[in-house]
């Protein structure tokens, strides 16, 4: 027996209606068995007959079965179809608590050639360490029929690795996950016999994509005494079907026990509580971590005939997921690693995982969507398609099935969603980056980098730097100027696709200062620690002005066009005003210079005329000087390179002249509203410091002649 007894994947739930049986098992533990929780554990299948009860479910002792993680439904008769919808559930080793009701796929691809003595069977379920078991069967019309002759549970203990095997795993390359030591035993491994040569055993190919890490049959702990049969091989490999095995949520750490236990129910004879068949079906099975395990013997680089697709396994290759996604989807890493086998095995017949190929079809039937097939007539199919697409199963559940477009794109190339994150050392100004030259280039990309050769970043079209294809940054130094700056991905397959190039300058001139910081009297409010002033520079760059910083006396940010800001300055005491300009590329440039702004009161003033002195803590130094006489008049000489005039204003306050090194510059009018004191009320600034005379002069307005002045201030 070799192609005809074969191992069939997982479908998802088949729901037929209401009303059932539920049976127990009855059956005592297998012989010869090892104690539960002994570490020399081989794996172990046992069949237990079942049994209808009259009403209601019954829970099982705990010993009435021994430790089982893998559980599936046996009937007389392998053409027979099981009439409704069979659910388990089973009792935690761990916890001791029941599970919920779980369906088992009994709708399962049919047998070729079957021998009288096979058994129809459900797909496995995986429902981890249990020590309890009960089953029921519920039929379409909802009655309580008898169970289909011959029902039977076949429980499957996967067992642990021995040390061999262990240590095996632990030489494999990340990704293999072995299961923990505490459950190695030193027990001699059944011999893995070499696969029988014959006329028609091929060479083995090389591929357009480098080979992914493999578990070995010898390492997930295959016991070949179970499959004695020689391997049969296809001339190659034209598509790949996409597979899930169904059952609950697992560990990593279980992968290997949950493989062996499926190639266990497969393989083990009829008479022990298998399903008699030669082999697994599946030539690869990948779990949810990425971790791809051998499937089918006869040599993962040869075109070894399945058995997972009916009516299309002599042109393909089948690869099983590990879990159920009916409706939740793979996980990437699950996703990345079936794209890494099924390009490679194409790659070995020089085939983009991309396209689409016609296949002979090898038996007459209607797939999941409906569509008919002929034996012996030609069909399209995806060169990566689901089990669905060939045969009526709702595998490998919706969820994975809509991952399919991203498995084709991620083996076929170019990499997927490859984008510029971030240019490190390097500032953006609209649509331009700029540097002093040193850059760290950061991206990212879709296509997990298991499959990607390289990456490579590019200055000006031409490579600069190349990283791995698990790498996510480059560095380089760029010239000075003006350059073009892009990321090229360099798929598995040799397919390329590079990002939109990027502007980077590379400046390493530092900013201008065409006028150093000035300070200049302004209009306000004058108080003997705070006069109003203007701070005034000009800062220019070659390629790009960021920012102004004031750093001293006082702290401000301004933008690449500012020029002035008011400020104010403690009187009397001489302040450095530091500016530093910066362009975007972080270059910088300093500027200071000091100012002293002094206050000199009306006390100071040469004065003609009558003028009244005032007190109040609203003047400048508590006095001030109050005149209504037309032509009073106060002078003040200083040298200085700004001047301010400070006054009070009221509702009657009348007009001044205002002469400058004895030229009348200004009428002012002092007449306000609001009564107001201290008010630096007129302002001059020149272009250096000298000696100047400022004179008022009382106009002797109608009505309101006085003038209330509260002193000068000037910088110097």
């Amino acid at each position: 027996m070799s192609f005809k007894r074969r191992a069939w994947l997982t479908l998802g739930a088949v729901v037929l209606g209401g009303g059932g049986v539920v049976s127990y098992a009855v059956a005592s533990p297998s012989s010869g068995g090892d104690a539960v929780g002994q570490a020399k554990r081989p794996v172990k299948v046992f069949s237990l007959a079942l049994k209808g009860t009259a009403a209601g479910k019954r829970e099982l002792p705990r010993t009435e079965t021994q430790q089982f993680s893998l559980v599936g439904v046996t009937w007389t008769g392998v053409t027979r179809k099981l009439d409704g919808r069979a659910q388990v559930r089973t009792r935690s080793l761990e916890t001791g608590e029941w599970s919920a009701w779980r369906d088992l796929e009994v709708n399962t691809d049919p047998l070729e050639d079957p021998e009288p003595d096979m058994r129809g069977a459900s797909e496995p379920l995986w429902v981890g360490p249990s020590d309890g078991i009960q089953a029921q069967v519920l039929h379409e019309d909802g009655s309580a029929a008898a169970l289909p002759p011959g029902l039977k549970m076949s429980l499957v203990d996967p067992g642990v690795v021995t040390n061999a095997e262990a240590k095996a795993a632990a030489a494999e390359p990340a990704g293999f996950v072995a299961e923990p030591a505490a459950f190695a035993a030193d027990v001699t491994p059944t011999p893995t016999p070499t696969p029988t040569a014959t006329a028609t055993t091929p060479t083995p190919r090389p591929s357009t994509v480098p080979k992914p890490d493999i578990v070995s049959r010898a390492q997930w702990g295959a016991d070949e005494s179970l499959s004695p049969d020689p391997s049969e091989y296809n001339p190659d490999v034209k598509a790949v079907f996409v597979h899930h095995t169904d059952g609950a949520e697992y560990s990593c750490a279980d992968s290997a026990a949950i493989v062996r236990g499926i190639y266990a129910y497969h393989t083990t004879p009829i008479d022990k509580g298998g399903n008699g068949w030669n082999d697994i079906g599946y030539n690869f099975l990948v779990d949810k971590c990425g971790t791809i395990f051998e499937g089918r013997k006869g040599g993962v680089d040869l075109p070894v005939l399945g058995a997972h697709t009916y009516g299309w396994n002599r042109e393909s290759a089948g690869v099983a997921v590990l879990g159920d996604y009916a409706t939740a989807g793979a996980s990437n890493a699950a996703l990345a690693s079936v794209a890494r086998i099924a390009a490679w095995k194409l790659g070995q017949y020089n085939l983009d995982p991309a396209t689409t190929v016609q296949l002979k079809s090898g038996a007459t039937q209607t797939n999941y969507m409906g569509t008919s097939f002929t034996a012996g007539n030609l069909y399209t199919f995806q060169r990566i398609s689901a089990h669905r697409d060939g045969y009526n199963s709702q595998c490998p559940g919706d969820g994975l099935y809509a991952q399919l477009p991203t498995i084709r794109a991620w083996a076929s190339g170019p990499v997927q969603g490859l984008k510029v994150a971030s240019v490190g050392g390097a500032a953006l100004s609209g649509s331009t980056y700029y540097t002093k030259g040193a850059i760290s280039v950061k991206w990212s990309a879709t296509t997990p980098g298991s499959l990607i050769k390289s990456f490579e970043l590019l200055v000006d079209g031409k490579v600069v730097a190349t990283a791995a294809g698990t790498a996510t940054s480059a560095n380089a130094t760029l010239a000075a100027g003006s350059h073009t700056v892009a990321v090229r991905a360099v798929h598995q397959s040799g397919k390329t696709t590079a990002t939109a190039a990027l502007t980077v300058v590379a400046d390493t001139t530092a900013p201008v200062f065409t006028a150093n910081p000035t300070l200049s009297l302004r209009t306000g409010t004058v108080n003997t620690t705070a006069v109003p002033v203007t701070l005034g520079w000009k800062a220019t760059d070659d390629k790009a002005l960021k920012e102004t910083r004031l750093t001293s006396p006082q702290t401000a940010v301004f933008g690449p066009t500012w020029t002035a800001n008011n400020r104010t300055s403690n009187s009397g005491t001489a302040s450095t005003w530091s500016l530093t300009a910066y362009d975007v590329a972080g270059n910088y440039r300093t500027a200071s210079a000091a100012y002293t702004p002094v206050i000199l009161q009306e006390t100071s003033a040469v004065k003609t005329g009558t003028w009244t002195a005032r007190s109040s803590t609203s003047y400048l130094g508590g006095k001030s000087y109050s005149s209504g006489s037309k032509g009073a008049s106060l002078s003040w000489t200083f040298t200085g390179r700004s001047a301010s005039w400070v006054v009070s204003r009221a509702s009657t306050s009348g007009q001044a002249y205002v002469y400058v090194d004895g030229v009348k510059v200004s009428t002012i009018d002092l007449k306000s509203s609001t009564t107001l004191y201290r008010q630096a009320i007129w302002t001059k600034t020149w272009s250096s410091s000298a000696k100047h005379t400022v004179k008022i002069v009382v106009v002797g307005t109608s009505g309101r002649p006085t003038v209330t002045t509260d002193g000068l201030v000037y910088i110097k």
